[in-house]
């Protein structure tokens, strides 16, 4: 290559790399994004590290109403729905019904219960362009008419204060 055509390209690639790096951030998620974004990977952990059987397309999980804590700009059904959508787009996934009521002696070996919270993990972090809200999201299942946890696990990260 010659030295007049490098001089060229070196030219017209400097304006394009500090217009690249002056450029605004990316626009951040929207609150149903990022709420699906966690509810997917809870999903994809219930599936992958719970003691469901496998394939568990013939199990019924009941979903309990989430808690939510306060201070996230949104509330418990959003939450619940976001959980629901994610765990019916599983493939080979469990039956999912909302589940408010409580079942006694009455449960079938195939139902499980769902239950889910998410609060704050931390004080908000200021940083230049954004503010983040870490969060922790706890899931734990249970046998129906059991406190009795089987299998527990939490996911940590933080949600873009803008999005929200």
């Amino acid at each position: 290559m010659s030295h007049s055509l490098k001089a060229i390209l070196t030219s017209l690639l400097i304006p394009l790399l500090i217009v690249g790096c002056a450029s605004s951030p990316e626009r951040p998620e929207t609150p149903r994004q990022a709420l699906f974004g966690l509810s997917q990977r809870a999903a994809s952990r219930l599936i992958e590290m719970s003691p469901l059987p496998h394939p568990p397309s013939d199990q019924v999980l009941l979903l309990s109403i989430s808690e939510v804590a306060p201070g996230f700009g949104f509330g418990t059904q959003r939450v619940q729905e976001s959980l629901m959508r994610a765990l019916l787009g599983l493939s080979n996934g469990p039956q999912v019904l909302d589940w408010a009521g409580t079942i006694g002696e009455g449960a079938k070996d195939n139902q499980w219960r769902l239950d889910s919270r998410l609060e704050a993990d931390g004080p908000r972090l200021t940083l230049s362009d954004r503010t983040l809200l870490p969060y922790r999201l706890s899931l734990t299942l249970r046998r129906p008419g059991s406190d009795a946890p089987l299998w527990a696990h939490e996911i940590q990260g933080a949600f873009d204060a803008t999005a929200l």
